[in-house]
């Protein structure tokens, strides 16, 4: 059975008559990496603010690993807010130091650390330097690195793809990938659904202050599947025709290769369906469930709620 590093327990916050958050329940997997979804306005960013203590609920409870969440746990959080934070006018070393200190590292401990560190991004050169002389890809890393100096058990990253090009976006992915192999929790909040589907184990989406769906990014995916099936054929004569088990949707040819999708009868076996398939006179050449990406299951769910 899967533990929660965070558990939040009939979450409310209001500000005046704005409800940000209503009775929110979930549960986010220690050792995993949890999406935080939803539209701009949604929640998300109260919700993170409440498990920092930056901002006190008006009623619920919040559990890190376990217990009610107190203020020394926030020294094992890293965050990384999507408003970055860094002291333009700072050198970088100093800056970066002053945050590893802040989360209760030795000066010793910070700078192997730092160092370490500056050296995997290939940015020793930056230390001396001052923020406003990197461009924002080169703050990010800095800010990315003080998030994580610390060892943190959990991270929440903001949108923390922002302002990278891809070279340096596919580096923080697999930052964190590894971040996770080695025990982090990891709380993704982003509007990038790509990442959330490479990334992410499982994910809830948050709209209009209350939690639309939980859980994880495969079996959601499954769940809001329609039951469709892609087919690539070959055949020289014969085409694909629907039948009392499935319904043929399109067929396209080129040269005599085939690409069908197919709806798959309520009930119906898939691999009955392939039996089926197979006993025509084509040859197979690919057969798989067309299963939603999750942009489009994000779209459907938050339009519905709309």
């Amino acid at each position: 059975m899967e533990t929660s590093m965070i558990e939040c327990r009939d979450v409310c916050k209001s500000f005046g008559e704005k409800v940000a958050l209503d009775h929110l329940s979930l549960s986010i997997p220690k050792g995993k990496i949890f999406g935080l979804l939803g539209p701009n306005g949604a929640g998300k960013t109260t919700l993170i603010r409440i498990i920092n203590r930056i901002t006190i609920p008006n009623g619920g409870t919040i559990l890190f690993d376990g217990r009610p969440i107190t203020q020394e746990d926030v020294r094992k959080i890293g965050y990384l807010p999507e408003e970055r934070g860094l002291y333009r006018k700072m050198k970088v070393g100093d800056q970066a130091m002053y945050f590893a200190r802040l989360k209760g590292m030795t000066v010793r401990e910070a700078a192997s650390e730092l160092k370490a560190w500056f050296e995997k991004f290939g940015i020793q050169g930056w230390w001396g330097k001052k923020v406003e002389e990197l461009s924002k890809g080169m703050a990010q890393k800095v800010q990315f690195i003080t998030t994580v100096v610390h060892k943190p058990s959990l991270l929440i990253l903001d949108e923390p793809f922002s302002g990278f090009d891809p070279v340096n976006a596919q580096l923080i992915r697999n930052e964190i990938l590894r971040l996770k192999d080695e025990g982090s929790t990891i709380i993704l909040s982003t509007h990038n659904m790509e990442s959330v589907e490479e990334l992410c184990d499982n994910i809830a989406l948050i709209n209009k202050s209350r939690l639309v769906v939980a859980g994880g990014v495969d079996g959601i995916r499954h769940k809001y599947g329609n039951n469709h099936i892609e087919l690539v054929y070959t055949s020289g004569e014969h085409a694909v025709v629907s039948t009392d088990t499935y319904k043929v949707l399109s067929d396209k040819s080129d040269a005599g290769r085939h690409t069908a999708v197919l709806a798959v009868g309520e009930g119906v076996d898939k691999q009955e369906v392939l039996k089926r398939l197979a006993s025509l006179p084509i040859v197979i050449n690919s057969y798989r469930e067309l299963v939603p990406r999750m942009n489009d299951i994000f779209i459907k769910l938050v339009t519905e709620e709309e």
